[in-house]
């Protein structure tokens, strides 16, 4: 089966300070099949570590709306923040993206969302994310588990690193895919592996953060 990291950040985010490079060293070092690097908003980070690692490497994106974050796989063209989700989710049907929800319950962060208008944009994405190694709470992760059974949708988990010793905390286990159809056929029979992340690795993200501030 194929070890896949969903969520991960690379300095491209603006609260990461991890070299691209260093993650694909990180990636082949855990023994990670493949990794969607999904920075804020941009697609740059992805593409500079697709051209050290292509078999490795899938472009993502976490892309902020109006109502919350969404996460792709499979991106051939960025997409900018702050458009609705419909027209975010629209203009990654286009270009034929694999279409997740980040942390969709997460009340702690700016990209969590409200449980309507989750239920608004449910029937155009692939699956949700119903464990995110960050999540301070276990319930924000719960809810969304419980979320996607009663709605059969398909979930995805990830580790959400920002900095490169984080990847691999949680991972999928899926049959050999190798484009976005094929993830979507493959997604329901995957295999989660899944660790929390302390508070404290937060602290990386919030320096990285502040040192690119100032």
């Amino acid at each position: 089966m194929t070890s896949t990291e969903f969520h991960c950040h690379t300095r491209a985010s603006t609260d990461s300070l991890t070299r691209p490079v260093d993650l694909v060293a990180m990636a082949r070092r855990k023994g990670i099949d493949r990794v969607i690097i999904t920075d804020h908003n941009s697609i740059s980070g992805a593409r500079e570590a697709q051209m050290i690692a292509p078999e490795l490497i899938i472009v993502g994106e976490e892309i902020m709306t109006t109502q919350g974050e969404i996460l792709a796989a499979f991106v051939a063209e960025e997409i900018p923040a702050y458009l609705t989700p419909q027209e975010t989710i629209r203009r990654l049907k286009e270009q034929g993206a694999f279409i997740s929800v980040s942390h969709p319950f997460d009340e702690f962060r700016k990209g969590g969302w409200k449980e309507s208008e989750l239920l608004e944009i449910l029937p155009y994405v692939d699956a949700i994310e119903v464990f995110n190694s960050r999540c301070v709470l276990p319930r924000f992760n719960r809810k969304a588990d419980l979320f996607a059974q009663k709605h059969n949708i398909a979930g995805t988990v990830g580790s959400d690193a920002h900095a490169a010793f984080e990847l691999g905390r949680s991972i999928m286990l899926l049959d050999q895919f190798s484009g976005a159809d094929e993830m979507r056929e493959v997604i329901r029979k995957g295999i989660p592996k899944v660790k929390w992340s302390p508070p404290w690795f937060h602290l990386s993200s919030r320096y990285a953060s502040m040192i690119k501030k100032f």
